[in-house]
């Protein structure tokens, strides 16, 4: 995550009727799940088979029609109803299935658009349907990359501790790294412009920015470290300037919610998941990314997924679609990319009025991917103390965090709240798994001592460490940031001027055959065994 986060934090028709009904498995929610009544008609797939669409149609009851057709529409993103093109269509029947061309990478393809049925009815087309989504564009895939997966440590770096060898030193087996996505847009006026040919359209990036992208990825990857990027939208490039949604012009923000409302600037999204995609795989000499995040802490509206909607279907719904274009563009590309959403820890208490509970936003988000077909994301969380300033990792306040699920946050203390809540049938992948969890970011403050610090990373990195599901802990940062000092935040395991911590001793020993001089020092202050605290999950509260 970029600087900001911390200093923000501080300071249709008549027959589908929606109804609002609560989520029957929710204690103290009041998250509405909107259900179309008398669609009794249902996608139950859409799968690619070589080069067609295969769309599975099943009805509890078959709803009259003129004709007794089934049409099955593919939407754009921003269409609803049957405002797309025709793509076949079928008897209707109980069971029906629909094949079609994927016509991919030309200007039909229907590889991130949405399916619906519709019928005749009195002259005009309704929608019968929900709609439905490709959902294995992974079988498109040229390549399958073998992961860099070696471990769970991991830090978001600067270049300077890169040079000096910090990484190796720390045996950090993870990094990750923020790229934005306008800044890397271009046209054909900027000197030496990458050019690229997608869905029928000639797009084009910076080649300067793209190259440092290349560099540095290239030098993580010869070091045998996995790379995670962040997908941020600034709204900066001046070529980009349509990737910033129409809810969102005129806001001061750093990260404002990607347009997936009017046809260019969706075309210019699918070619940026398909050049980042091809680019990044791992076949070529560019480098490989193997994680892809799609925003940062996005129920956080007013920062990072800005719109000026304060709906939580709004937002989630137009997050969804962009996640499911550069989902499946991606995947198309290279079937064992990672691709994850981004919450933050406020799980039940926010501490920005115009942001949404993690909790609710995770909710929704989950409750929109079902809906319109089950795909295998995952999910990006930062289990920050609360308050972020706050030094006991290990002994939070309270009042903020709980042993259930109305707990107001979760941190690395009750982290396992929210392993169970992943563990829920309605969360598991499409294989019945559950998802791959990455802590991409977390941190911890050594303005109030840097024995705090360095037991407070050997609790969460341990703690991490003990859970299977978990898959990286991303250390925020390897050095100070002077504008986040001013707020107490010393999150750098190096201080301002590159000098070692007791956090970066200890974080170089954690998880090696040489970690028990470190875990007996975080025992030690932390007051109990530490092995014993965790495997134990035991979790001490202080009254403030």
């Amino acid at each position: 995550m970029v600087i900001e986060r911390k200093i923000f934090r501080m300071a249709g028709m008549a027959a589908a009727i929606l109804l609002g009904l609560f989520l029957a498995d929710r204690t103290g929610s009041n998250v509405p799940i909107a259900l179309a009544a008398d669609r009794t008609v249902r996608i139950v797939s859409c799968r690619i088979e070589e080069s067609e669409v295969v769309c599975e149609i099943e009805a509890d009851r078959v709803p009259s029609s003129d004709d007794g057709i089934f049409y099955l529409y593919a939407d754009e993103v921003y269409e609803d109803g049957p405002d797309g093109k025709v793509v076949g269509e079928v008897e209707a029947a109980e069971t029906a299935e629909v094949r079609f061309p994927l016509h991919y990478n030309t200007e039909d393809s229907n590889l991130s658009r949405k399916f619906l049925v519709a019928m005749q009815r009195h002259g005009r087309m309704e929608q019968v349907s929900d709609e439905h989504y490709i959902t294995n564009p992974e079988a498109l895939a040229p390549y399958a990359a073998e992961r860099m997966d070696s471990g769970i440590k991991g830090i978001l770096p600067d270049l300077e501790s890169v040079v000096e060898g910090d990484l190796e030193d720390l045996g950090i087996q993870q990094v990750v790294y923020n790229m934005c996505v306008d800044d890397l847009c271009a046209d054909p006026s900027v000197p030496g412009a990458v050019s690229f040919f997608y869905n029928g359209q000639t797009w084009y990036f910076d080649e300067e920015k793209i190259r440092y992208y290349d560099d540095m990825i290239r030098t993580y990857n010869a070091m045998d470290v996995q790379v995670t990027m962040v997908l941020l939208n600034r709204g900066d490039g001046l070529f980009s300037q349509d990737l910033i949604h129409p809810r969102a012009f005129g806001a001061s923000c750093p990260g404002y919610a990607l347009n997936v409302e009017e046809p260019g600037a969706t075309a210019h999204l699918k070619a940026i998941g398909a050049f980042l995609g091809q680019r990044y795989c791992g076949a070529s000499d560019h480098g490989q990314i193997d994680n892809w995040i799609l925003g940062n802490e996005v129920n956080a509206r007013t920062e990072w997924w800005y719109t000026d909607s304060d709906s939580l279907d709004f937002n989630t719904n137009i997050y969804v679609k962009a996640f499911r274009i550069i989902y499946n563009e991606m995947k198309a590309v290279n079937s064992s990319f990672r691709i994850y959403n981004s919450i933050d820890q406020e799980w039940n208490r926010k501490s920005n009025p115009g942001s949404f509970l993690a909790r609710d936003y995770l909710d929704r988000f989950n409750y929109w991917i079902r809906r319109e077909g089950n795909i295998d994301w995952g999910l990006s969380y930062h289990p920050y103390n609360s308050p972020l300033t706050d030094p006991y990792a290990w002994n939070g306040p309270a009042k903020w965090v709980g042993s259930t699920l109305s707990t107001p946050y979760i941190t690395m203390q009750n982290l396992d709240i929210l392993i169970d809540y992943m563990h829920r049938p309605e969360f598991l992948n499409p294989e019945g798994e559950v998802r791959s969890i990455s802590l991409a970011e977390i941190g911890f403050t050594s303005a109030f001592g840097e024995e705090n610090q360095a037991a407070s990373i050997a609790y969460g990195y341990l703690k991490a460490a003990s859970l299977p599901d978990v898959d990286a802990f991303m250390l925020f940062r390897m050095t100070d940031h002077e504008q986040e000092m001013e707020s107490k935040l010393y999150l750098g395991i190096k201080d301002i001027d590159g000098n070692r911590k007791l956090g970066y001793e200890t974080y170089k020993y954690l998880g090696t055959p040489d970690d028990a001089e470190v875990k007996a020092k975080a025992s030690e202050i932390i007051g109990m065994d530490i092995d014993q605290m965790i495997a134990e999950k035991i979790v001490w509260t202080r009254e403030e």
